[in-house]
């Protein structure tokens, strides 16, 4: 390969491609399978990467890559490069495109006012850690400690004065000079109580104050850096003007306006795919097809394999990815795409209370926001006279097997009773994809908690904070070997056995490093997608609500 025409350009060899046709429509960035010519891009950029024997502790981290084919002019085909953000404290590289505004460039007024930002940090950090902050700090709180303690001692032995004034008048009777010394002691008492309690309460204020004048000072440097901050983040949101491929212009803050968001992320503009596009348009480069993949380490709460690709994101990238690829001729989402089914499903088990039906992979279980056919429309399509919610749980879009419809009301809130006490077993049939890492035993749980990815829905993060408890048990039933498409394919066969059952829980359990590290064959959003995703829930075992007969219900996975 040579880049004698562009510098930035990785020019394929005829024989390097050969055989491999240009796709008709330009990847869709946000739910894909690479194109061929994608994944040579990339394979020559992750073979550069390995040789780059000194960035080795940096890639080890981890870092999102992009290639982008294009096309030029004279209709040689070639590549460019891209990584995400910012790479060993540079956003320069040779071989990689340029970003498409650089913040560390000398001239750029970024650099003199991020050091007065820091300067205002500076300032904060030292007035929180001073010696006289936390004196300050330390009497207001001892204050109102002891304020509470002295207070409540004079409480309870107020108490205990009263019941002693309470035992003496039953014994003096209508001795009215006792009657009134008790009295008099009672009213002093309270009186006292009162005095001390103001007395705390102006010692507490003089604290207050004390604290006060320092805290304003912090909060007045926190201010100025907020507004500096505000003022200076929309600065370089306007520097980021982005092209589209009917060569119009808009910076991010125009773009991001008609939002929900308004305001542009933080590090809007910096992902690897704007980078590539903004490169090819302002170099007159034809689009061809693109693809992004994860290098080194995982994260810590997101699901990210080394050498996987993964789909652009939403929080940053939709946006501004939808503004680029305007005049492109762009892949339809293959997750609107009507998928055509039988009007019959399996039927496994029916009573005149319930239904267990298997559900086909790429089947909703109830409708999406496309309104896509789903099993919830299959039953009020052929069970016309079932009322209330029907669907007891809910199965994955990719995911296949049995599923419980409720043809009442009355029957669906028994069921979900019996799904909220735990007491409906289910097993879920897996291939995971490649062979189980010998630190993780062949059996066991996964206790690993998740919330939503509230900035890339429909994803899921682990999350030890914040996160629902999740818990799976596993047991790992085989490794099969089998070729396919020439080459040797690993999977490991397990069975799951969720006892909670969190959204993407057993994707997430399988492919995260805490979890089986390794991601369910054909999952598209934690893994590699294939022909289908490998999850088949098998088997389910409960107590019928209505007739009390143990119910154990299987269905066999087309792929086992």
């Amino acid at each position: 390969m040579n880049n004698d025409i562009f510098p930035m350009i990785h020019y394929f060899s005829d024989d390097y491609i050969k055989g491999i046709e240009l796709p008709k429509l330009f990847t869709f960035p946000f739910c894909y399978s690479p194109h061929p010519l994608s994944v040579k891009a990339a394979e020559s950029l992750q073979e550069y990467l390995k040789s780059k024997s000194e960035w080795i502790s940096e890639l080890q981290k981890g870092k999102m890559f992009g290639v982008l084919v294009v096309q030029t002019n004279n209709g040689k085909l070639g590549f460019l490069a891209a990584f995400s953000g910012i790479l060993l404290g540079s956003y320069l590289h040779e071989y990689f495109v340029p970003p498409i505004y650089n913040l560390l460039d000398s001239r750029c007024f970024f650099k003199p006012e991020e050091k007065c930002i820091s300067s205002l940090n500076k300032q904060i950090i030292e007035l929180e850690e001073s010696d006289e902050y936390q004196k300050c700090l330390t009497k207001l709180e001892q204050t109102k400690q002891d304020a509470i303690t002295a207070l409540e001692k004079i409480k309870k032995d107020n108490i205990l004065a009263k019941q002693r004034r309470d035992e003496l008048r039953k014994s003096i009777g209508a001795n009215s000079a006792e009657n009134d010394r008790l009295i008099k002691e009672s009213q002093f008492q309270k009186a006292e109580y009162k005095r001390l309690e103001k007395w705390w309460k102006q010692e507490v204020e003089k604290q207050q104050i004390a604290f006060d004048y320092i805290k304003e000072k912090i909060n007045k440097l926190k201010e100025e850096r907020k507004k500096r901050s505000t003022i200076l983040q929309t600065q370089i949101f306007e520097q980021f003007k982005l092209l589209n491929a009917k060569g119009e212009k808009r910076n991010l803050c125009e773009i991001f306006i008609s939002t929900s968001q308004k305001v542009p992320p933080a590090g809007a503009g910096e992902c690897a795919a704007p980078k590539l596009l903004q490169y090819a348009y302002q170099h007159h480069l034809k689009p061809i097809c693109m693809a992004e993949f994860w290098w080194g380490n995982s994260p810590q709460s997101e699901i990210r394999k080394h050498g996987y690709y993964y789909p652009s994101c939403k929080h940053k990238c939709e946006p501004i990815l939808n503004y680029m690829l305007q005049g492109l001729e762009v892949e339809a989402n293959p997750l609107l795409m009507q998928s055509s089914w039988e009007k019959s499903l399996p039927i496994i088990y029916e009573d005149e209370y319930l239904l267990i039906l298997d559900k086909p992979y790429g089947m909703l279980s109830v409708p999406g926001k496309e309104n896509h056919y789903s099993v919830y429309q299959y039953v009020k399509d052929n069970y016309p006279q079932a009322t209330g919610p029907l669907i007891v749980h809910r199965l994955d879009m990719d995911t296949s097997g049995l599923i419980m419809i409720a043809k009442n009301k009355y029957t669906h809130s028994l069921l979900q009773s019996l799904f909220e006490e735990r007491l409906i077993k289910k097993r879920y049939i897996a291939w995971l994809d490649g062979k189980l890492p010998e630190n993780v035993p062949t059996k066991g749980f996964i206790r690993l908690p998740l919330r939503p990815d509230y900035t890339n829905r429909p994803y899921q993060l682990v999350d030890e904070s914040n996160g629902k408890p999740a818990i799976t048990r596993y047991e790992v039933l085989g490794i099969n070997e089998f070729i396919k498409n020439g080459e040797i394919q690993v999977v490991t066969r397990i069975a799951y056995y969720p006892i909670t059952g969190r959204t993407h829980q057993l994707r997430i359990h399988s492919a995260h490093h805490k979890g089986m590290n390794l991601p369910i064959m054909g999952d598209k959003l934690y893994g590699k997608a294939a022909d289908r995703m490998y999850l088949h829930s098998d088997y389910m075992e409960f107590q019928h609500p209505i007739t009390k007969k143990r119910l154990k219900i299987t269905s066999s996975a087309h792929f086992m």
